[in-house]
């Protein structure tokens, strides 16, 4: 029978036993408390009565800040404040840069809705059959003052009768189609009548000034009568044949026209601003000058609030 060898298992016993590294952890907890309980010691005996009171606000409501508090209730002249300042300044060059830009953001928005407006018009005369017919005699571009439409008369088909100020059928159809258009927009309207220099004769008085602006102011009715708002219209000019559209054809029948110029913001405050819409007036009638105050104050304490005026001499006038 053959012998079972015998294993021995020894275990090896290092002298001074061996705890690991727990203990470097727990002494580091222990320093940083240590120095946090130190740091809060120095901070109080250094700190001011009103800082003081900032600390204890501050732990009492740190949302809130009811008491008094601040997010920074010990300034130690460090980064907080730098940091505050540091925003404080960006927050006043970014509110400075936005004044600055803020016009151009507003003119390039602006543009952008002329140019939308633009196509809008085109494809609108491209599916409207009545405007479809008469597209050779509309002319749309976009100038300084807006989007601007100019209905021209073409040989044989003129928009009104030679000398009058009413409109055809037809004229009348292409405004009140473009109103459903030009009614939609919060812009204002500025309508101009333009004739070519044909001098016009038979009615006394009357010329190609007066003519013009009788058919701008005609057009203006049938707009407002196809959906335009009356506000909307901001100028209704004649400018008789002061502006060709042809100059080396005065005559020719392209001159006479109406444009329509849906205004930008520029232009419409251009045209406040000429009317004395925007400036104060120079003297105030409605408030007593301060010699008919004292006048009125003598009056009353003398009884004779009502002024007595002398009787008219005769034939002057009284009023």
């Amino acid at each position: 029978m053959a012998e079972q060898p015998i294993i021995i298992k020894r275990k090896k016993v290092v002298a001074g036993g061996h705890h690991g590294g727990s203990w470097k952890v727990a002494f580091a907890d222990f320093a940083t408390a240590m120095m946090a309980f130190f740091l809060v010691l120095w901070l109080t005996a250094t700190a001011s009565p009103e800082q003081k009171k900032a600390v204890e606000g501050y732990f009492r409501d740190p949302v809130g800040f009811t008491d008094g508090g601040s997010p920074n209730p010990v300034d130690l002249e460090g980064s907080a404040s730098v940091v505050n300042e540091a925003s404080q300044d960006i927050q006043s060059s970014q509110i400075q840069i936005e004044d600055e830009v803020v016009d151009q953001l507003t003119e390039t928005l602006e543009q952008r809705r002329m140019k939308e407006l633009f196509q809008e018009l085109k494809q609108r005369i491209e599916d409207n059959k009545t405007l479809q017919e008469f597209k050779d005699q509309l002319l749309i571009d976009i100038t300084d003052e807006g989007l601007r439409i100019q209905i021209v008369d073409r040989s044989g088909r003129p928009m009104f009768d030679s000398g009058r100020a009413e409109l055809k059928y037809y004229s009348q159809n292409i405004l009140f189609e473009l109103a459903k258009t030009l009614g939609s927009v919060d812009n204002k309207l500025s309508l101009t009548g333009h004739t070519d220099a044909t001098p016009f004769k038979g009615r006394p008085g009357y010329t190609n000034w007066e003519l013009s602006a009788d058919r701008a102011n005609t057009a203006r009715r049938a707009l407002v009568a196809g959906g335009v708002r009356g506000e909307q219209i901001a100028r209704v000019v004649g400018l008789s044949d002061s502006v060709l559209f042809k100059k080396d054809d005065p005559t020719a029948p392209v001159n006479r026209r109406i444009s329509i110029i849906v205004l930008n913001k520029k232009t419409e405050q251009g045209i406040r601003s000429s009317a004395g819409q925007n400036e104060p007036p120079l003297i105030d009638l409605t408030q007593p000058s301060e010699q008919e105050k004292q006048q009125a104050m003598e009056r009353l304490e003398q009884g004779n609030w009502l002024e007595e005026k002398p009787e008219p001499a005769p034939g002057e006038l009284s009023w």
